[in-house]
């Protein structure tokens, strides 16, 4: 019998992701709308400042759990004591059970991402990669198309207000098993990697859904998390795709609709619902897709 995790003690500190605000449209009339809540979000580690966040505030927790994997600060979450959300001073406060030995090293090693606004990852952004191992999963085209369909239902606050990318935690077998909108795409991942932690879930059986493009930052979470197939509605990047062939990331771009584009992993894909031919009077752009 598998014995019990001790798991960190968790404020429920989530805000609403949205605000009430009146616009002029062009005929010069007052529209009642709704606007995306950006809020800061000073990180203390062990009393340490760290780093700010830019966040809607909807998942502070899974966020910072996310965060601390992602970031590779800690390896175990029972390494964890505490994530108290305090929006008061605008601020969390982690604390752990032994400290981090190598807490100094790891934040001298800092690269700016091109995630949305300005991404930080601590540490080397590669060193991680030669130890990945993910499996090569099938794909079946039908259940891309399925999958794309279902997240239609969901970008609630992007529906509603614009301004936030949306990220899903999908299966095959079960669909969408989690969705998180942030400002920011790295927001968003983080906050997946933290609910997949604090549930103890396993990558290998699932596929992972982003609205940004796809970047190194994003193949290597992504893969970090163990998930060998990334999906997005935008486009990719060529580092991106060069580190999504060296370990193994299924990359598909530019899905939207019943159209997609496989960038790696082709071989993988069970194309089984072929739309109709192409009408022979013009030529898809695939650049009409957003980023």
């Amino acid at each position: 019998m598998r014995a019990r995790r001790r798991l960190p003690e968790l404020t429920d500190a989530g805000l609403k992701a949205t605000a009430s605000v009146i616009a002029s449209n062009e005929f010069n009339e007052p529209v009642e709308g709704a606007i995306a809540v950006e809020r800061a979000l000073t990180i203390y580690l062990d009393k340490r400042e760290i780093v700010t966040l830019m966040t809607l505030g909807n998942h502070p927790e899974l966020l910072i759990l996310g965060w601390l994997r992602n970031q590779r600060m800690v390896d175990d979450i029972e390494a964890i004591k505490a994530i108290q959300v305090d929006w008061e001073i605008d601020a969390v406060a982690i604390t752990t059970r032994d400290g981090i030995d190598d807490l100094d090293a790891k934040l001298d090693r800092k690269t700016v991402t091109t995630g949305c606004g300005q991404g930080t990852v601590f540490g080397d952004l590669m060193e991680d990669i030669d130890k990945i191992s993910l499996p090569r999963p099938a794909l079946r085209q039908s259940s891309i198309y399925t999958l794309l369909q279902a997240l239609n239902e969901h970008n609630e606050i992007y529906k509603n207000a614009g301004a936030v990318h949306g990220c899903a935690l999908c299966s095959e077998a079960a669909g969408i098993e989690q969705f998180i909108e942030d400002v920011g795409r790295h927001n968003a991942v983080d906050a997946i990697a933290g609910y997949m932690w604090l549930n103890d879930l396993g990558g290998a059986d699932k596929l992972f859904y982003t609205t940004g493009r796809l970047t190194s930052e994003m193949v290597i979470k992504v893969a970090l998390m163990g998930i060998p197939i990334l999906l997005s509605r935008s486009g990719i990047t060529a580092m991106g795709l060069e580190i999504a062939q060296k370990v193994g990331v299924t990359l598909i771009a530019r899905a939207k609709g019943r159209h997609f584009l496989v960038y790696h992993g082709g071989e993988l894909i069970e194309f089984d619902d072929i739309p109709p031919a192409k009408p022979t009077g013009g030529r898809r752009d695939s650049r009409q897709s957003p980023d």
